[in-house]
């Protein structure tokens, strides 16, 4: 993996993390986006688990995690769609919850990062925290809501 690409998969592994501890904690974007870059940005968390925020890309770290802020209504509309009738997105986990609006945020609000890249980028992180029943859910919701909101990159080239 490249050393660009690396800076921006950590930057979307803090991103959920940080989405996690709003929802939890109750703290606005501008303290964690604040926090992350003074504490956590740049260190090391727990390489024996293979978890590092070391050389995050700060710039798309705090571009998730406000965008979100900024756009969560819509994001969460656009995750209501993607979920099967009766699972409401307050049923989910709260870290897939975070993990779910990230992607989405990125798929809505950033057409210059490929819906495939997305998804294999939050697929990662999903892997990075849950077993294979919870990554699997993970890649159907975020599959469903990229070809939803993304048709053309997924449409089929012409013949």
């Amino acid at each position: 993996m490249s050393k660009p690409r690396i800076t921006r998969s950590r930057a979307r592994l803090a991103a959920a993390q940080a989405l996690y501890q709003m929802e939890l904690g109750g703290e606005d974007a501008g303290d964690v986006v604040s926090e992350f870059r003074s504490h956590r940005l740049g260190f090391e968390q727990d390489a024996a688990q293979g978890e590092t925020l070391a050389d995050a890309d700060e710039k798309l770290f705090a571009d998730i995690v406000n965008g979100v802020v900024a756009r969560q209504v819509e994001i969460d509309r656009a995750l209501a769609g993607a979920l099967s009738a009766g699972w409401p997105l307050e049923r989910i986990d709260a870290t897939l919850r975070a993990l779910f609006r990230a992607a989405a945020y990125e798929l809505v609000a950033r057409p210059d990062v490929p819906a495939r890249v997305v998804l294999d980028e939050y697929i990662r992180v999903a892997d990075a925290f849950f077993g294979s029943d919870e990554v699997k859910f993970a890649n159907g919701v975020l599959n469903t809501l990229a070809r939803r909101v993304r048709p053309d990159e997924f449409a089929a080239a012409p013949r």
